[in-house]
This record gives structure tokens, sequence and C-alpha cells, in this order.
């Protein structure tokens, strides 16, 4: 069973702050061995929390801490009122980063994979990037370029994706995520196609001004 010491007086408590805060380690430590029972009264605020107490009084202990090296000995009130607060502010933002980090998924961490073996990740799955305008606006200001381009491409699913996604030969403009559907691909690897098309096509309209 942990035993924790008594605490001390008014007189005393003043006598050690005005040590501590002189930079006597001796007199700060002493503080905080005699103030431990008022960090485990706090701990027990959080029981509910899943994580140990031990963790929590470490964390607890550490708010104490800051507590005694910035009180301030003009203030009227006792070093247990202030400590309290920064006690409890430490486990509350210790709690609040452990919750958040639960919930942190790696949107780029692989999930599965489609049909041809690519992986998927969750990014796949939630997200669907905005229409890049620059290379939409590219290609339909080309559009008589691009027209003859795209009869000699030879790669059919880079045809495919680039027709589908900017709304060629009058279809409707189609999202990433409608082409993988479509496709049975994943819409990541929809847009490594995409981007590589639209790379190609970027070099062959060069060699067609420069002709």
């Amino acid at each position: 069973m942990r035993t924790f010491r008594k605490p001390l007086s008014q007189e005393e408590e003043r006598e050690y702050l005005k040590k501590a805060l002189q930079g006597d380690l001796e007199a700060r430590n002493h503080l905080v061995v005699h103030n431990m029972r008022l960090v485990a009264h706090i701990v027990k605020k959080y029981h509910n929390y899943e994580k140990e107490t031990e963790d929590l009084i470490s964390v607890g202990t550490i708010g104490l801490i800051k507590a005694i090296n910035t009180f301030k000995l003009e203030s009227s009130n006792r070093l247990v009122t202030y400590a309290s607060k920064c006690i409890e502010n430490e486990i509350l933002m210790m709690l609040r980063y452990k919750k958040k980090s639960a919930k942190d998924v790696s949107i780029y961490e692989p999930i599965g994979s489609d049909k041809e073996g690519n992986e998927i990740s969750l990014l796949d799955i939630i997200y669907e990037p905005e229409v890049d305008f620059d290379e939409a606006i590219f290609l339909k200001d080309n559009e008589k370029y691009l027209y003859r381009i795209l009869e000699q491409m030879e790669n059919g699913r880079e045809k495919s994706i680039i027709i589908y996604r900017y709304g060629l030969y009058g279809k409707p403009e189609m999202t990433q995520r409608e082409i993988a559907d479509r496709l049975g691909i994943s819409r990541s690897y929809v847009s490594r196609i995409e981007k590589k098309a639209i790379e190609n096509l970027r070099r062959k309209f060069e060699e067609e001004w420069k002709s």
C-alpha cells in the first residue's frame, strides 16, 4: 500500500518554496514528496480511463514540479490550490493526446488489395481529390491536338481514363473513384495512370508544336 508524507504547514511550505525558487533542488524535492498525496487524490478522478495509475501519477508529478517552479510567493493562495490546477492540466493534456492518437490511423496504410493485386489504402476509400483544373484547362484548350494524339495512343487503359476523366467524345466527366469502379481497379491506381497519361500527352503536345 502506498504511503504519503504529511502535508507541510503553511510556514514550512513557504520556507521550502523560497529555497526551491532560488534553485535549491533538495527543497523542491521536499515539496514534491510532501505533496504526493495531492497528486494521488487528483489521479483518482480519472480512474475510469484505461491508463495505468502509475503513469498518471508520473504525469501528475510533472504538473506538481511545474507548479513549484512557477509559483508566485506573493500569491495569497496556498501551493495546493495552484498545484491542483497544474497537476490536473498535465493529466488532461496527456489523456487528450492519448485519445487523439488512438483515433489516428494512417490513410496511406494498406488495408487490402484490388482485383489486380494493387494495394488499397484508406485514402482510396475516403478521399476523392478535386479535379486538377490546370490539367483540365490544358486538355480542353488543346482539343484539336488532343484528339489527334488520342487516336495514336497505344495504351488503351491510359486512353480510356483520359476520355472518362475529362468527358471527351461527348461522354460525361467521371471522378477517379467512378473510373476505378468501372475498370475494377483502385482509385490510387487510376490516379497513377492518369498522371502518367497526362505526362505522355504533354510530351506529345510539345513534339506536335515543334513540328
